[in-house]
């Protein structure tokens, strides 16, 4: 058995931070909570983005409502993807109960049911504010890597933003750029080729049937306008605590490729946007993502770059990215690597697959004397996790296994009453919930076609042919009647008719 002083010397040692931190829970040993050994997280290093992991059911949600909460109470503002739809309750208080009581009296705390301010956001036709980008704030090579293209379909499309930048067609919508692709291979082909460069149709072709997948998933409702302003989700609420914006996706959970999409993109608007600020006390924002699997398991390996490389850069912009999934082993290690926080749950070890998975996992922890690693992640219970994170100067903290606290909101759904309300007073609402059709490249491309045909089509046909002849001129009404096959039928019939006459005639 550990002798316990030194544990609990070990752990205040690794857990008390000089800047700002807030409360995670107490140290376990040999299976026993210590509430004198306080963990804690330390705001100054929350950029430094983080892992929660853990089999079904051992507690990851509510694990992650409660650092919303931390964070919200520090003044930070949270944006949470909720695929499962069971986040919405932060914005009720939570109520006690005999569970919730024995955990905090375990840790010698107290608990208090507190609400938490709460702007819904939606990416479709769920209720909540609408978050939206045009396709040219997308941009050509993130809207490739999106699509998948190889080098000659990414320089291509590339060249068609070009062109739609030139002739200032806003390419706002998905059915915008489906038009200039379709306008490239057919009316425009020839003009575009002359000033751009060749064009290939089968490129074309490739490039169309993509967006179509695209479209398929249900991306049309997250490209348009009006474009949703970062500055939005870092807001505060009038008593002074960061604003918890909950990312509702329940209804495109079984559309991998649209929730990377939209991930990307604002993982990319945040960097362009948002200034260099180096070391700061506390982030200006962080992201949970939720089922992170999701975005991982059928992404390309253009696109599995572009996040680590965004991973990667975002952290000196004040941004942390908290990713939360099953198993270690959903993200890719590049990625792994770039977790400062990791809060691992119990995993269970039903096959032999299970019992490699567990070994894994337990090499992406600092080594302790205190637990047997892969042992004691098949024995944990519902609220407790391993933890470990990096301190204020960047160095890991000891790993140790964790009593958590539990959440002060509701750990439940919001009625469809309660959220019809919530949207309702919501300040954001009234501004993007509104439908905006500009005129962009869609309306404009198909008024050049048109002016083209009525062009040729009130242009008289030429007296003289190129090769110095007389033109055939357009047959006539008359002509044409005639040379249908109605009209030969008769002047059949007529001419065998005039031809009885005559043979009577001369008999």
């Amino acid at each position: 058995m550990a002798n316990k002083d030194t544990f609990i010397s070990d752990i205040n040692n690794g857990y008390t931070f000089k800047g700002s931190s807030f409360r995670l829970g107490a140290g376990m040993l040999d299976g026993t909570v210590v509430p004198e050994a306080i963990v804690q997280v330390p705001l100054k290093t929350m950029n430094r983005h983080g892992l929660i992991a853990g089999a079904t059911g051992t507690g990851k949600t509510k694990t992650l409502q409660m650092l919303a909460e931390g964070l919200s109470d520090a003044s930070v503002s949270v944006l949470m993807m909720d695929i499962k739809g069971d986040l919405s309750g932060i914005a009720a208080a939570g109520s006690s109960n005999k569970i919730i009581e024995e955990r905090y009296a375990t840790m010698g705390l107290e608990w208090k049911g507190s609400a938490y301010p709460v702007e819904l956001l939606s990416l479709s036709q769920e209720k909540g504010t609408r978050l939206r980008a045009t396709v040219t704030e997308y941009g050509a090579v993130l809207l490739s890597k999106v699509l998948d293209l190889n080098d000659n379909q990414s320089g291509l499309l590339a060249m068609l933003f070009k062109y739609a930048d030139d002739n200032h067609l806003p390419i706002l919508n998905l059915k915008d750029l489906v038009k200039l692709l379709q306008y490239a291979s057919d009316e425009g082909n020839d003009a575009i080729s002359q000033s751009y460069g060749n064009i290939s149709k089968a490129s074309l072709g490739t490039i169309l049937r993509k967006v179509i997948e695209l479209q398929n998933q249900g991306a049309d409702h997250i490209f348009g306008e009006k474009s949703f302003e970062i500055d939005d989700l870092m807001r505060l609420s009038d008593d002074g605590r960061g604003m918890i914006s909950i990312l509702r996706v329940t209804d495109i959970q079984d559309k991998p490729k649209l929730f990377s999409t939209f991930m990307l993109q604002l993982l990319a608007e945040l960097y362009a946007n948002l200034p260099e600020e180096g070391d700061m006390d506390q982030p200006k924002l962080v992201m949970f993502v939720d089922e992170a699997h999701l975005i991982f398991n059928e992404a390309s390996k253009d696109l599995l770059q572009q996040i680590e490389s965004i991973v990667k850069l975002i952290r000196s912009k004040g941004v942390g990215v908290i990713f939360c999934t099953q198993n270690p082993q959903d993200i890719p290690a590049s990625v792994l690597s770039q977790l400062g926080l990791k809060i691992q749950h119990a995993l269970r070890a039903f096959t032999a697959n299970d019992r490699k998975a567990i070994k894994m996992a337990a090499e992406n922890y600092p080594e302790t004397n205190y637990y047997t690693i892969d042992e004691t992640l098949t024995q944990m219970g519902i609220g407790e996790a391993f933890v470990t994170l990096l301190n204020e100067k960047g160095i890991p903290t000891p790993l140790v296994q964790t009593y958590l606290c539990s959440p002060h909101s509701r750990m439940d759904i919001l009625s469809e009453q309660e959220i019809d309300q919530l949207v309702g007073q919501s300040k954001l609402a009234p501004k993007y919930n509104q439908e905006i059709d500009s005129e962009s490249a869609y309306e404009l491309l198909q008024a050049k076609i048109e002016a083209n045909v009525t062009e040729a089509e009130v242009k008289k046909p030429d007296t003289v042919a190129k090769n110095g002849k007389p033109a055939k001129e357009e047959p006539s009404v008359l002509d044409k009647i005639l040379n249908s096959a109605a009209g030969k039928q008769a002047q059949r019939s007529i001419t065998r008719g005039l031809l009885d006459v005559v043979f009577k005639m001369f008999k």
